[in-house]
C-alpha cells in the first residue's frame, strides 16, 4: 500500500487529459489503474501467469471501437475504460511486459506501450503507428517482446499467405485518412513490405482437437484469428484461456458488448464465424 501511494504522488502532477513528453492522452482513473496493477504485480510470485492476470482485471470493461482516434494530431492513448480487441491485447502485453521486467512505474507502462504501439517506438504521425497485427507481431518479435509459435505440424498445418490492402482501399473509413489523404502513400508503402509474408496457423477445424492444442497453446498466449476477408490479415485478437480441457478465448466481445471469456470453446466460436479460417499464436517473452 506505501508503495502504491508513493505511485500515487509520483502521477498527480499528470492527472486529467494531458499532453506529456510528446503527446499522452489519458485520464485521471486510467493512470491510476495502471498503477494499481503494477502495483499488485510487484508482490506477485516469478510464477504467476502475468497476461491472464492483468487481462481477467479487465473483465466487464466495455467494448468501443475507435478509442485511438479521438485526437488530431497522433499521441499516445492509454484508455483501461474502453477496449476493443487490439487495445486489449496492447494494455496487457504493456503491463506483462512492465512486470516480466520488474518495472513498475507509470512512465515505465508508457515506454512500453508506446514501444510495442509504433514502428521503432517513436510517434510521429498515424502513419508511425503499427496497423496491421502481422507487422505488430514481426516488429514485436524483432524488439525481443513477443515470439510467434508456428510448431509443432500438426496442429499448425496450414499457411498464411499474407496480403493487406483494406486501408488504402478503403480510406474513407478511416478518420485520419479522410482528414489526410496525403497519408495513403505511406499507408500503402506499409501494406506493399506486410504482403507477402508466410505464417503457419492452425486450421479451423484442427481447433477442434484439445489434445493436439494443448501441445502448442499456453494459457495467457495471444491469439489471432485469421481471416479471408479481402485485404485483411487478422480478424480479432484476444488470450488463451484453457477451461476444463478446453480452449476458450477472453476477449474484448463486439457481441457481449464488454471483455469476456467467452462461455463458448474457441472452436465452437470460429464456426460462427464463415470468414475465419484459424488461429496465429503469439506469446509474450519473459
Amino acid at each position: 500500500m506505501k508503495r502504491y501511494l508513493f505511485l500515487l504522488m509520483t502521477i498527480l502532477p499528470l492527472l486529467g487529459y494531458a499532453q506529456e513528453e510528446g503527446g499522452v492522452c489519458y485520464q485521471q482513473s486510467d493512470s491510476l489503474t495502471i498503477c494499481r496493477l503494477l502495483d499488485e504485480a510487484h508482490s506477485l510470485p516469478r510464477t504467476t501467469n502475468f497476461p491472464l492476470f492483468f487481462a481477467r482485471k479487465f473483465l466487464g470493461i466495455p467494448y468501443v471501437a475507435h478509442t485511438l482516434e479521438v485526437n488530431d494530431d497522433e499521441r499516445l492513448v492509454v484508455n483501461t475504460r474502453q477496449l476493443d480487441c487490439t487495445t486489449l491485447v496492447e494494455t496487457v502485453t504493456a503491463l506483462t511486459l512492465c512486470a516480466y521486467r520488474h518495472l513498475f512505474t507509470w512512465r515505465d507502462y508508457l515506454n512500453a506501450l508506446t514501444a510495442m504501439r509504433y514502428r521503432n517506438g517513436r510517434i510521429e504521425d498515424y502513419t508511425s503507428r503499427i496497423h496491421y497485427f502481422t507487422e505488430w507481431i514481426t516488429l514485436n518479435m524483432e524488439a525481443g517482446i513477443v515470439r510467434e509459435i508456428q510448431a509443432p505440424n500438426p496442429p499448425f498445418s496450414a499457411v498464411q499467405h499474407v496480403k493487406v490492402n483494406y486501408m488504402s482501399q478503403h480510406p474513407k473509413s478511416y478518420k485520419a485518412l479522410r482528414e489526410h489523404p496525403d497519408y495513403v502513400a505511406a499507408i500503402r508503402e506499409m501494406e506493399q513490405q506486410v504482403t507477402g509474408g508466410r505464417f503457419r496457423y492452425i486450421p479451423k477445424q484442427m481447433v477442434r482437437n484439445q489434445a493436439l492444442l494443448r501441445q502448442a497453446v499456453n494459457d495467457g498466449d495471444i491469439i489471432a484469428i485469421t481471416c479471408k476477408k479481402a485485404g485483411l490479415d487478422i480478424a480479432h485478437l484476444g488470450f488463451a484461456v484453457w477451461k476444463d480441457g478446453n480452449l476458450h478465448l477472453l476477449n474484448a466481445s463486439m457481441l457481449h458488448k464488454k471483455v469476456v471469456e467467452e462461455p463458448m470453446t474457441l472452436y465452437q466460436y470460429l464456426q460462427q464465424h464463415s470468414t475465419h479460417t484459424g488461429i496465429r499464436i503469439i506469446r509474450i517473452l519473459k
